[in-house]
């Protein structure tokens, strides 16, 4: 069986960790203090035990003590060189920071970003376009405060939104912030000034907030979004519309928004009225790039439709409906995990030829997961990599004195 090309000697799960580089997590324990008191349940096995219980998809500690049991046999393999105990995790999710996790998916993302860009685009303002959004979790307990107001019988639920960024040519978030529900999603944008000159950035009208439009402005940072329904602007000069430029182009201008404590700061902006007959809708967008033609500022802003697809995915596929502990940390914790996840399933499928919906990707690999199989060769041909291991064995077993035990792997 050892000679088998589709055979591996480390299970699935264990071939897709190989991503994480193990100094890394060391260097990143050092520098937050996660190994303090720590007796054997170190950072990385705590990433190992957290990535299955994403992949596995447990609702519960037992659940995940049950599978790791289930499992024992195959554990050192992942590294894991003792089965740890249920109050120890729950006492790791507790206390171990979120911020380790946060920086090991970062670290993960930084070493293998070459292998998520998008080879299809080929315009160069997509390449340095950036998506910004935000997707809330509805918690069962108010440890962070929900939106809405105070229902009149019973508890309000709490609840936590994740702040997101994804670049147009990836499509794995690259920056993420979590807050309360509650908070309001501009306060975010302060976070994103670190983008280099030249970057482009496309958010909802949710994020109005004109004082940062005019940092952007200031940064030469081009940003595009919608008008608010209810803003109040000063229209200053009407553009002309090419006789070439989409026929939903409807209105080019310049106007200026009012912002500060008394309006008296300005902020010079372009308006742009966009009538979209797919869904016969009428748009207004305004950004405080002038060069850009009007048809590609409504198309940068119909990129950010993909932000919504990833957040989608995210929810099918590791839905966090349940938490492994009821605080913050673990919670952030259980999220973490889950977007690492996600980062290292894209990453494995960059690497196929076969083309893979992300979702059968998942539920495919959620079986195979501590088979021992190499997982490039089964994901290009799941079938024939199994019937060359069965092949293997029988071939292994037909001269045996025991022929009831071939088969006896599976």
């Amino acid at each position: 069986m050892g000679k088998n090309i589709n055979f591996s000697g480390q299970p699935v799960f264990n071939q897709l960790i190989k991503f994480i580089d193990k100094s890394e997590v060391r260097k990143i324990a050092k520098k937050h203090g996660a190994e303090r008191y720590v007796k054997k349940f170190s950072t990385f096995n705590h990433v190992v035990v957290m990535l299955f219980v994403a992949l596995e998809g447990y609702h519960s500690i037992r659940e995940v003590i049950l599978g790791l049991l289930a499992n024992a046999h195959k554990l050192s393999h992942l590294g894991l060189s003792y089965l740890v105990r249920r109050s120890t995790f729950a006492e790791a999710n507790q206390r171990r920071s979120s911020k380790v996790f946060g920086d090991i998916y970062m670290s993960v993302y930084r070493s293998h970003a070459s292998d998520l860009a998008d080879s299809r685009l080929t315009d160069s303002d997509l390449k340095r376009l950036y998506i910004m959004d935000s997707t809330t979790m509805s918690l069962f307990k108010d440890i962070l405060k929900g939106v809405g107001r105070n229902p009149k019988e019973g508890k309000k639920k709490g609840g936590i939104k994740a702040h997101t960024i994804i670049k147009a040519s990836e499509n794995v978030p690259c920056l993420i912030r979590y807050s309360e529900a509650a908070r309001h999603d501009h306060m975010f944008l302060k976070e994103v000034l670190n983008l280099a000159a030249g970057s482009i950035i496309t958010f909802d009208k949710g994020y109005v907030d004109y004082a940062q439009y005019q940092v952007f402005s200031e940064n030469s940072i081009w940003y595009v979004t919608r008008l608010k329904d209810n803003a109040i602007y000063e229209a200053r000069k009407e553009f002309d519309i090419p006789d070439n430029a989409d026929s939903g182009v409807l209105k080019d201008e310049e106007i200026i928004l009012s912002f500060g404590d008394k309006k008296e700061l300005r902020h010079r902006s372009r308006r742009i009225a966009y009538w979209d007959n797919e869904n016969n809708r009428l748009f207004e967008f305004i950004t405080n790039n002038f060069e850009l033609s009007a048809e590609k500022i409504a198309l940068i802003y119909k990129k950010r439709w993909q932000i919504e697809l990833l957040f989608k995915q995210l929810k099918q596929n590791f839905p966090l409906k349940y938490f492994l502990g009821d605080n913050e940390n673990a919670i952030e914790i259980q999220i973490w995990s889950a977007m690492l996840a996600n980062l290292l399933l894209t990453l494995l499928r960059s690497k196929v030829k076969r083309s893979w919906s992300f979702s059968n990707l998942v539920s495919t690999l959620r079986q195979q997961l501590m088979s021992y199989i190499n997982v490039y060769r089964f994901l290009e041909d799941p079938e024939g990599s199994w019937r060359e291991i069965v092949k293997e064995n029988t071939m292994e077993y037909q001269n045996s004195l025991f022929p009831e035990m071939e088969g006896a792997y599976f």
